[in-house]
């Protein structure tokens, strides 16, 4: 039995101020969550806006700290990074924005990194297929292809 409970804007307020606290969300998810308490558009709206206006909903801080995130944690690189923020409708300027977050230098030294972890566990002997299991691990990663190809020739000789 599925109750349905009827719940004042105010609590729908307090609830998304505590969703939004908990980490970084974006316009998109904020705006899912809150069709799931079937309100009418101008409560949506209000909230929203009270939101936005109490900086618990901050497009460039959200998009800076998942750019960082999934750089660092998942090692993901600029162009997945890129295309994901895209889908979750943030703006080219945030887009670009967030992307400084990443360290050119660390940036090329992650991907040198994966890149030999990964050949190391790779038993494939042919060498252009072991490049190419490399090649394909790198780019469903997000990194440039111009950038693998110069690691690739790093490190298959």
């Amino acid at each position: 039995m599925n109750k349905k409970t009827v719940v004042s804007v105010e609590e729908v307020k307090r609830k998304l101020e505590r969703y939004c606290v908990y980490q970084d969300r974006c316009h998109k998810e904020v705006e899912d969550k809150l069709k799931t308490f079937h309100l009418i558009p101008e409560a949506r709206e209000l909230i929203l806006l009270h939101l936005l206006e109490h900086n618990f909903l901050n497009e460039e801080r959200f998009a800076k700290s998942f750019a960082r995130g999934k750089f660092n944690i998942k090692k993901w690189g600029r162009v997945r990074i890129t295309r994901e923020l895209k889908s979750r409708n943030i703006s080219a300027y945030n887009i670009k924005s967030a992307l400084k977050e990443i360290e050119e230098e660390k940036y090329t030294q992650t991907l040198q990194e994966i890149t030999e972890k990964k050949n190391s566990l790779i038993r494939e002997e042919d060498r252009f297929k072991r490049r190419k299991k490399l090649f394909d691990f790198l780019n469903y990663r997000g990194y440039e292809i111009g950038l693998i190809n110069d690691v690739l020739n790093e490190i298959i000789k």
